[in-house]
């Protein structure tokens, strides 16, 4: 045997164990974490049989901690998605979607059991329309917004103001934010869907992946506003977040800021360049270098399970 081939056999076994361990254990697609209490609670679109609770308190390892909310607990079936979850008041409110309509439900705890409210919660607006990926966005004055998608342009990102309830869309509120129309988005599908708002000084931050999931090239971009009713305009610069270590199918994420204040990221992946499913659950850093947003270069995390 050869000096060199020895070599390449003694490497072979650590970058296969690299390999592996920078794979997510986390099965969430469209991902969502809470900091509650010094606890991560972070749920997403996995579940045929509703929406799945992991806990962690360092972001590395994690915990399922079952259904948050059972299917049971529902009027709908199939297609659980994108949830988020909010503490306001005495109760949390997790919004979601299932079967491609936008609902609300409500739990005393954030592993639930959460149990719908109402129906359809854009039946007032949009009737049996259907619509999906909703983001709830509480601004200074203490008005909130939903941030949603609707199939009408491709699948385009709309807005609407919530009521005192935060969760009754208001009349007269709703309007289109955008729809595709950079490049980039426009590879696989016409495709603006996921959004996320965050404020920084005086702007409004609304982040949205592009091209359709199954595709490699899905990524993340951002547009500004000065007014939280928009108008919106696209970063020259996107997308933001795209084929990061590796990672393919990098999009549909949320934002929150850590124990320590830092603004992270947590997104999907698919499962490996060559399977798409389960998408896999990844988190970053976001800074903002002047007015820009962007993920930092800080590796990112692999989220393990708990043994």
């Amino acid at each position: 045997m050869n000096l060199r081939l020895f070599l390449l056999l003694l490497l072979f076994p650590a970058v296969s164990t690299w390999a592996q361990a920078r794979m997510s254990e986390v099965p969430l697609a469209d991902p969502y974490i809470l900091l509650e209490d010094g606890v991560y609670y972070a749920y997403g679109t996995h579940s045929d049989q509703g929406i799945e609770c992991y806990t962690s308190r360092d972001l590395h390892t994690w915990k399922l901690e079952g259904l948050a909310l059972d299917k049971g607990n529902t009027s709908e079936t199939h297609w659980f998605w994108a949830p988020e979850v909010y503490h306001i008041g005495n109760r949390y409110i997790m919004y979601y979607s299932a079967n491609e309509h936008l609902y609300a439900a409500t739990a005393s705890s954030p592993k639930g059991p959460f149990r719908q409210v109402g129906s359809c919660q854009m039946a007032p607006l949009l009737g049996n329309e259907k619509c999906i990926d909703s983001h709830v966005f509480f601004d200074d004055d203490g008005t909130a917004w939903l941030f949603f998608v609707r199939f009408n342009d491709g699948n385009a990102v709309w807005q609407c103001q919530l009521g005192p309830d935060y969760i009754t869309p208001v009349e007269g509120t709703l309007s289109q934010c955008f729809a595709a129309t950079q490049p980039w988005e426009l590879i696989q599908a016409k495709v603006n869907e996921g959004p996320n708002i965050i404020r920084h000084k005086k702007r409004y931050y609304l982040t949205y992946s592009g091209n359709d999931y199954q595709s490699q090239e899905y990524a993340v971009g951002y547009a500004t506003a000065r007014n939280i009713k928009g108008p919106w305009r696209k970063y020259s610069g996107n997308p933001v977040l795209r084929r990061r270590e590796g990672l393919v199918g990098t999009g549909h994420h949320s934002i929150f800021k850590d124990r320590e204040g830092r603004l992270r990221i947590v997104f999907h992946a698919h499962r490996s360049a060559s399977q798409i499913h389960p998408r896999m659950m990844y988190i970053g850093f976001l800074r903002f270098k002047g007015s820009r947003l962007e993920v930092t270069d800080d590796p990112i995390i692999s989220p393990v399970l708990e043994n």
